[in-house]
C-alpha cells in the first residue's frame, strides 16, 4: 500500500519535466518510497494517462517488484542492498561471500562507475533508463565526482533521483544539478491510519509516531527492529537510575538516537515548552536535571553521533552513554 502523501508527491513530481531530482529531507518521510515511486512511473508500460503513476500490473512494474528491471539501476549502500534484497554485482558478492571484506556502508566509486556505464547503454524496454541513488549522503567525495559530469550532461534517455536523508552533506555541485523537492510531512491521522494497516495497532502506532517525531516510517521501523514498543515510556526512568540492561536489545546508534530525544525534551520542559518525543508524565521521574548539564550533555550526544557506526564495543559504548545521560539527568540545578 503506497501512502497517501507518497503517492500525491508522486503525481507532483511527475508533473515536472527534468533529468535529476533531489528528494530531501529528515528520515522516515519516505525518501527511498517515493523515488521507487517515480522511476515505476517513468518505465511503466501502461502508465496513468491523468498522471497517478505506475499500472502495477505491466511487465516493467513486475520486473521493478522482483529486482530484474534491466533499465532501472538502484545504487544503494551494500549494507542496504542485502536488506532490501537488491542484487549485488558478482565481483562484490564474492569478495563478501570469501569473506574479504564487509559489506560496505557507503555507496562504493565501482558502484556509481557501473551505474554511469548503465547510463550511457541503449535502454532496453524502449521506456528510458532510471538511475535511482540512495541515501545520496552516503556517496564519498569520490564517488559523488565520479556522477558528476553524467549528471550534469546525460546521454540519451536517462533520469536520476537522488534521496537524501541529510543532503547537506552533498558536494554543492551535485545539489545544483538536481530539481529539489522537499519531502512533505505527513499529518498524524493520515500515518497513524496506513501504520494500522502495517498491522501495528494503534496504541502503539500512536506512541511510536510521538516517539519518531511524526516520521512514520520511522515508526515501522522500530516496531520491526525487535525492540518492545511498550518499553519507550519507561526510558528517562531507566536512563535516570543507570539501567544499562534496559538496552540490552539496542544498537549504539538507535540508542544514541534515543538518548538525543530524551535530552531535547528535558531541554523543551527547561524552557517552558511542550516535549516532542516523549509524554510529559514519563518525564517527571527522569531526576533533577541542570540546564548547563543538559547542554552539555546535548553536545556530548552530537559528538557521539559522528563515532555511533564504528566498531567499538558496544556493551561498553552501551555503558559509557548510560553513565553520561545518568549524570545529566540527575545534576542539580
Amino acid at each position: 500500500m503506497t501512502p497517501p502523501w507518497i503517492a500525491a508527491q508522486t503525481r507532483l513530481l511527475l508533473a515536472q519535466r527534468g533529468h535529476a531530482w533531489l528528494l530531501h529531507g529528515p528520515s522516515g518521510l519516505g525518501q527511498y518510497t517515493l523515488a521507487m515511486e517515480l522511476a515505476r512511473a517513468w518505465l511503466c508500460e501502461k502508465p496513468d494517462t491523468n498522471g497517478a503513476g505506475a499500472c502495477n500490473t505491466c511487465g516493467s512494474c513486475h520486473a521493478i517488484d522482483v529486482h530484474t528491471h534491466a533499465d532501472l539501476c538502484v545504487l544503494l549502500p551494500e549494507t542496504r542492498m542485502l536488506e532490501l534484497d537488491w542484487p549485488l554485482s558478482a565481483e562484490a558478492q564474492k569478495e563478501i561471500d570469501e569473506k574479504k571484506r564487509k559489506p560496505s556502508k557507503e555507496i562504493r566509486v565501482e558502484a556509481m562507475r557501473t551505474a554511469v556505464e548503465f547510463s550511457q547503454r541503449t535502454n532496453a524496454r524502449g521506456r528510458g533508463k532510471v538511475v535511482v541513488i540512495f541515501p545520496a549522503e552516503q556517496m564519498n567525495t569520490i564517488t559523488a565526482n565520479t556522477l558528476l559530469k553524467t549528471l550534469e550532461e546525460p546521454v540519451g534517455d536517462v533520469k536520476f533521483v537522488l534521496a537524501s536523508e541529510s543532503a547537506h552533506q552533498l558536494l554543492p555541485t551535485i545539489r545544483s544539478r538536481c530539481l529539489g523537492h522537499a519531502m512533505h510531512w505527513p499529518d498524524t491521522a493520515s500515518s497513524l491510519e496506513w501504520l494500522q494497516a502495517q498491522d501495528l495497532p494503534l496504541p502503539q502506532a500512536q506512541l511510536l509516531l510521538q516517539a519518531t517525531g511524526g516520521r512514520p516510517e520511522d515508526a515501522l521501523a522500530f516496531a520491526n527492529s525487535g525492540r518492545n514498543p511498550a518499553s519507550w515510556a519507561a526510558l528517562p526512568k531507566a536512563v535516570s537510575r543507570g539501567d544499562v540492561a534496559y538496552f540490552k536489545d539496542w544498537t549504539p546508534a538507535q540508542m544514541v538516537d534515543a538518548l538525543h530525544k530524551l535530552c531535547h525534551d528535558l531541554l523543551a520542559c527547561h524552557v517552558g515548552a511542550q516535549p516532542r518525543f516523549f509524554a510529559a508524565d514519563t518525564l517527571a521521574g527522569a531526576g533533577g536535571s541542570s540546564l548547563h548539564a543538559l547542554t552539555d550533555w546535548s553536545h556530548a550526544l552530537m559528538r557521539s553521533t559522528r563515532t555511533v557506526e564504528h566498531p567499538f564495543n558496544a556493551p561498553l559504548m552501551h555503558e559509557a552513554l548510560v553513565a553520561q545521560a545518568q549524570s545529566a539527568l540527575n545534576s542539580r540545578p
